[in-house]
């Protein structure tokens, strides 16, 4: 079971353009496609895709037209009574795979709904993961997360956190052995934010990456799975380090994929897969979804974990 908590879910518009992308310029464009979205949903429609069990925990009224597509994709969800009306964000797609997200806020939250949200997950029963994932919506503490994920801790949880800015350097401050998440998933840009790197070099030397990410793993983390966009990813954890790259991927949209990614890690844990095989699942699962269209998310029928090449890092 993966159990997916959104605090600030959308709906996901995409716009493809049949030409590049010109500032200033009116665009015609090929087509328009609305999704259910946000971080965690779109890890539970990856669930839903694959077989797995999974309940996504939400701000959304009950009878609301997101609902009744989650429904209709066969997303079984947790409705927690919303602060306001459910953001749009909305995604431009360039022939090349050049990828422009303009995102909304989302509507105010306050510390009641807030508590309800936390309140409907710690109700689930304790088994597989809980995910905590994407942004917080305005009038959210940035400690959120960190609060949460220590609270599910204590309740015996396996958690995984995939968010960014002030909530992933809050998590990070907050780590602590008794309290740490079992898994953080950040892309290089994050775990740079996250910890003063410089982004740009972290990128480019999966070695620095699995260094910093063994720093998170010394504090507390149970494992560190880092995104590097085309170079892959890098998995830290207590028994070792590893770099993966994708198969060779015509890339369409980049939504969505690093979404895939912690799935893709998630289902390998949940199969009993060890530490480099769940990497390689990552990384195949991501770039599968790199090759598919707005937020689509791959099928097991889509992904190439042989073409993942995998590589053990010196000792960190």
């Amino acid at each position: 079971m993966i159990v997916t908590v959104t605090p600030n879910p959308s709906v996901d518009r995409t716009v493809e353009l049949p030409g590049q992308l010109s500032r200033g310029a009116v665009h015609r464009v090929s087509s328009a496609t609305d999704q259910p979205g946000g971080k965690g949903v779109n890890i539970s429609r990856a669930c839903v895709a694959a077989g797995v069990s999974t309940l996504a925990v939400l701000p959304v009224e009950a009878e609301d037209p997101f609902v009744r597509e989650l429904h209709r994709l066969g997303v079984p969800c947790l409705p927690v009574p919303p602060a306001g009306p459910m953001r749009v964000n909305l995604t431009i797609t360039e022939p090349d795979g050049t990828t422009t997200k303009l995102n909304a806020a989302g509507a105010d939250a306050t510390p009641a709904e807030l508590e309800a949200l936390a309140v409907a997950v710690l109700g689930r029963p304790a088994e597989g993961w809980v995910v905590l994932a994407g942004s917080l919506p305005p009038g959210a503490p940035t400690g959120w997360y960190a609060d949460l994920a220590a609270r599910l801790r204590a309740d015996g949880r396996r958690v995984a956190v995939d968010t960014s800015d002030a909530p992933l350097t809050a998590v990070v401050a907050a780590l602590r052995p008794e309290t740490a998440p079992a898994l953080l998933k950040p892309n290089a840009e994050e775990l740079a934010t996250a910890t003063g790197e410089d982004p740009v070099a972290l990128e480019a030397d999966p070695a620095r990456v699995a260094a910093v990410a063994r720093s998170l793993v010394d504090r507390g983390v149970g494992a560190v799975l880092a995104t590097l966009g085309p170079g892959g990813a890098v998995l830290v954890d207590p028994s070792g380090a590893w770099h993966a790259r994708p198969p060779d991927t015509r890339v369409v949209s980049t939504v969505g994929a690093g979404d895939a990614s912690l799935f893709g890690y998630l289902r390998a844990d949940l199969l009993g897969l060890p530490a480099p095989e769940r990497l390689a699942a990552a990384v195949a699962f991501g770039s599968a979804a790199a090759g598919l269209p707005g937020s689509t998310v791959p099928t097991p029928a889509d992904v190439r974990t042989g073409e993942v090449r995998l590589s053990q890092l010196d000792p960190v």
